[in-house]
């Protein structure tokens, strides 16, 4: 009788196991041989993938973003959104996608409390998110004819960045039924980020602030 012919290990695989890894044991795997020794996968298979157990966990979010905007480009009517509703689109798509991988999301962080070490796995993710962000705004600009009305987009993908990080941390505090008071934060912020932009309405940025004091998130 023939042997059932082992199943080839892949980027995802590895991911797989090392996410359900983390979940069971409550901790990171020390070092990439006991990794790899507790999953019974040989080491050059995991270095055909991933340098360090760093490079996986950046994969990681990488990949939570990659997912998102390959989901988020299927939907028919992106290409005709304002740059405004792209950028909710993405947040809404981001965080749904998240959610279905929330535990995982919660201990990560929550191990490194937000450390140095913690954020250094998002930085992958902070390039694509600011990267995301300069693409809209300069799509904006390119529609400006004087060089004044042209927004920056250094700053403003910064701004986007930073908005990410509120966003991430006030859905890890969220205990509202299916993370609505989230997705009101992502409205509400991204609404005040592009009309700050726009030289937005005062009581708009305060509204926004009230908001954020009511949550006791500042």
């Amino acid at each position: 009788m023939a042997k059932t012919a082992k199943p080839k290990i892949t980027e995802d695989k590895i991911i797989s196991l090392y996410m359900r890894s983390v979940l069971e044991k409550e901790k990171g795997p020390s070092s990439v041989f006991k990794f790899c020794k507790e999953q019974k996968i040989k080491e050059e298979e995991f270095y055909g993938f991933f340098g360090s157990l760093e490079a996986l966990q950046q994969t990681i979010w990488n990949k939570f973003f990659d997912n998102s905007y390959a989901l988020m480009e299927k939907n028919k009517q992106y290409a005709s959104m304002t740059n405004e509703e792209k950028m909710l689109t993405f947040f809404f798509t981001f965080f749904e996608n998240l959610t279905l991988n929330r535990s995982y999301v919660l201990f990560i962080m929550k191990e490194h409390k937000y450390s140095l070490e913690g954020l250094m796995q998002l930085k992958g993710l902070r390039k694509r998110i600011k990267d995301f962000a300069s693409t809209l705004i300069e799509e904006r600009n390119d529609q400006k004819n004087l060089k004044i009305f042209k927004y920056n987009a250094p700053l403003f993908s910064e701004g986007a960045w930073l908005q990410f990080m509120f966003i991430l941390k006030f859905w890890m505090e969220d205990g509202s039924p299916g993370f609505e008071k989230t997705d009101i934060a992502i409205e509400k912020s991204v609404t005040t980020i592009f009309q700050i932009f726009e030289s937005a309405p005062l009581e708009k940025i305060v509204d926004f602030g009230k908001f954020l004091y009511k949550e006791k998130f500042v």
